[in-house]
């Protein structure tokens, strides 16, 4: 049985690297399509955005001459890519997808409503959601939270390279202690960094909660679905 009916799936851009240390690798690409097809066949209604960051991020542009609205631009036009990428292998797999642009580019994808994508998920589509919120100085957190709230999402599935939030950066601090469970007042007050505080208040005044964890172990996502306790829960 699945815990959630609809979710907006967060993938990191960085993590389509896998081991090759840029670009997209074709193994990682393949992994998540078919941890995707898994809950879509249990009938889960699937929104998802991916980040840029292994090809191009606006902010860290900024810091090296780039105008940042441009940089911020070149950015979505990164997750436009990614998304292409993570489409091809998703119907390479039999799952029926449709990207939707925050800005136009057609033929890349259609321009993106909200009506749009919740008619073509509950047609049985994965809807890919690209581009982030189409305007510059936002990154792809805060556009996972407003296609979030916007798609009436059940949750917010944030996969990461980590299996939750800790008190610090566990890959650094190996005395971290995980959260099972944290609310978001929690998150802002400790400073904990799971997203950019713009998203993270998004997520909170609209009372949509956060699940954190591990996408790049083969058959975590499954497990979040099914209501194994891998991650950490974040919510109001």
């Amino acid at each position: 049985m699945a815990r959630f009916k609809r979710i907006l799936l967060k993938l990191s851009g960085e993590s389509l690297m896998g081991k090759q240390g840029y670009g997209i690798d074709p193994e990682r690409l393949a992994d998540y399509a078919r941890q995707v097809k898994e809950i879509h066949d249990m009938g889960v209604q699937i929104g998802i955005v991916i980040g840029g960051g292994n090809i191009f991020r606006g902010l860290s542009g900024a810091t090296k001459g780039f105008d940042r609205v441009k940089g911020d631009q070149m950015g979505m036009l990164a997750t436009a890519i990614n998304s292409l990428a993570l489409s091809s292998a998703l119907t390479t797999e039999g799952v029926a997808n449709k990207v939707l642009t925050a800005i136009r580019m057609e033929p890349i994808g259609e321009f993106y409503s909200k009506w749009k994508a919740i008619e073509e998920m509950e047609a049985g589509k994965v809807c890919i959601f690209s581009g982030g919120t189409g305007q510059p100085y936002f990154t792809t957190d805060t556009g996972s939270s407003l296609r979030g709230v916007e798609i009436e999402a059940d949750v917010m599935l944030k996969g990461t390279r980590v299996d939750g939030i800790y008190t610090a950066d566990p890959e650094k601090d190996p005395t971290a202690v995980k959260f099972d469970d944290i609310t978001y007042d929690e998150i802002l007050e400790r400073g904990l960094k799971i997203m950019d505080l713009s998203a993270v208040v998004m997520c909170n005044d609209n009372n949509l909660p956060i699940y954190v964890f591990n996408m790049d172990v083969v058959g975590n996502l499954k497990k979040v679905i099914e209501g194994e306790p891998i991650g950490t829960y974040v919510h109001s």
